[in-house]
């Protein structure tokens, strides 16, 4: 059985998401950082240089939960459609929009489908066009485009149409060495006509009689006519001197033209004879639904949604800037910690925290493997604030990481000393029932027995995405731009 994923799928599926973060009973995504440790080849996998390709099986969901360290709402203003980013050069040659690429009519480029295909580029001025015809495959030769004209119009060779131009904020945003944002522009898309025949893909033939004819496309729709010009016996192809439509016509879902039934003028009414040509064709290239411009996300393959997030500083203290970090990933709808209520935060802290009752005599150093002989427990250190004596720390599932020499895994509590395998720190917990700090940014952080949990309630949502990265440093004047794009 033959079958086929069509684009309509793809971007029906990547509307959905995208609408899922603004409709009524929106999704709630957060972007969420990891894995302060090291990658090992005895734990993770790979290395630091190399890391490993995420995994995706039933537990390693845990895993991501146990080395998290915190996370950041991704609102409905920072997400947005995105397509593959071409930049105008001239002469560069580029695809032409037709409507029926496929394996056994390939683009200039040799693309089997249109949203493969270079069919549209973005200038300098950071205006996005469609080509509509490329002059039978040659490079465009002429000025950058500045037209925004919302008909098209011919320029290096040529025929255009304007799609629509960026802002400044979504430039900042959403582009990228590789993707661009796409939006549709109202005035285009207000234009746009619904069935309408704005160019024809030309076989030239021979034999015929040189002139200027016309001819009504024949098919489902109406008032569509092309201007046939021969010369040398030969059909010329599309541009400013060769043949073109008159008319573009409406309400055509196909089309035809009958090169026997030709007109002398433009208004059909003097019968013409283009002569005796063989091996001939004008065939009409069909608009998408509503238009060319009428919903530039759809025609222009919009089957990507990226989502922008800034860590911004310490952003209030939830993001540590003590240590890095290797995972990055995209966390839906995780509760609050110790309830069923999906969290609507802004920031949350997700690592775990000790208020020590006094100051060790050496500092606890990021990364060492912490102990508490008492319980059992196992941890790593992600940050030591010795300001107010807070130790932040996580708890992988791995030996040495969060899991004991016997394989078994214990939580860190009581007023037992905690130490530090490579510094040699070692202090205990406060033994107060109610602890509350005030920490750099102004958080007050409370600690029950000398304990702070994280904010998610751990293994709750569903992790949707992860990536693996190199460290990433952090520093407390520092902001990271990260942006993920999911292609559907």
């Amino acid at each position: 059985m033959a079958a086929i994923i069509t684009e309509k799928f793809r971007q029906h599926n990547a509307d959905q998401f995208y609408e899922s973060f603004s409709e009524a009973a929106a999704s709630t995504y957060y972007l969420f950082i990891g894995k302060s440790s090291p990658f090992t080849n005895s734990t993770s996998g790979g290395d630091d240089n190399s890391p490993p390709v995420p995994k995706d099986d039933v537990t390693s969901e845990f895993y991501k939960w146990d080395s998290m360290l915190a996370a950041k709402l991704i609102s409905s203003s920072d997400v947005a459609y995105v397509i593959p980013r071409r930049n105008w050069t001239n002469g560069t040659t580029y695809d032409m929009y037709e409507h029926d690429i496929s394996s056994s009519n390939t683009t200039t480029s040799g693309s089997s489908n249109l949203w493969d295909s270079t069919f549209h580029f973005m200038t300098a001025d950071y205006r996005v066009y469609k080509v509509l015809d490329n002059n039978g495959g040659t490079a465009y030769s002429g000025a950058e485009p500045t037209s925004v004209s919302p008909t098209p119009f011919e320029l290096g060779g040529y025929t255009l149409q304007y799609m629509y131009s960026l802002s400044t904020s979504q430039i900042q945003k959403f582009v990228t060495s590789d993707f661009i944002p796409v939006v549709t522009d109202s005035t285009v898309s207000g234009d746009a006509i619904d069935g309408s025949i704005d160019t024809v893909r030309v076989t030239a033939g021979s034999g015929y009689t040189d002139g200027t004819y016309y001819t009504q496309v024949d098919g489902d729709g109406t008032n569509a006519v092309v201007e046939v010009t021969v010369s040398g016996g030969a059909i010329s192809a599309q541009g400013s001197s060769g043949t073109n439509m008159f008319a573009p016509g409406s309400g055509y879902t196909f089309g035809t033209v009958d090169l026997t039934d030709v007109y002398t003028d433009s208004a059909l009414t003097s019968a013409g004879n283009i002569g005796s040509g063989t091996g001939g064709a004008v065939q009409p290239i069909l608009s998408p639904k509503g238009g060319h411009g009428f919903d530039a996300v759809a025609e222009l393959g919009g089957h990507y949604v990226m989502m922008n997030s800034k860590l911004e500083q310490a952003e209030g203290d939830d993001v540590t800037v003590a240590n890095d970090f290797r995972e990055v990933g995209i966390v839906k709808d995780p509760y609050n910690f110790g309830t069923t209520t999906v969290s609507s935060a802004s920031t949350r802290r997700q690592s775990y925290a000790v208020l020590m009752g006094s100051a060790p005599t050496v500092a606890y150093e990021i990364d060492e493997k912490i102990t508490q002989s008492t319980t059992g427990a196992v941890g790593r250190v992600v940050e030591w604030d010795a300001t107010n004596n807070i130790l932040y720390y996580s708890q992988e599932q791995y030996a040495n990481y969060g899991v004991d020499a016997t394989g078994n895994s214990a939580s860190f509590s009581g007023a037992n000393t905690i130490t530090g395998a490579s510094s040699g720190a070692a202090t205990t917990p406060s033994a107060n029932a109610s602890d509350t700090v005030t920490l750099a940014g102004g958080t007050n952080l409370v600690f029950t027995n000398g304990y702070a949990n994280p904010e998610l309630e751990p293994n709750s949502g569903h992790i949707l995405y992860v990536e693996n990265r190199r460290p990433i440093s952090r520093a407390s004047d520092q902001t990271e731009d990260i942006k993920i794009v999911v292609e559907f």
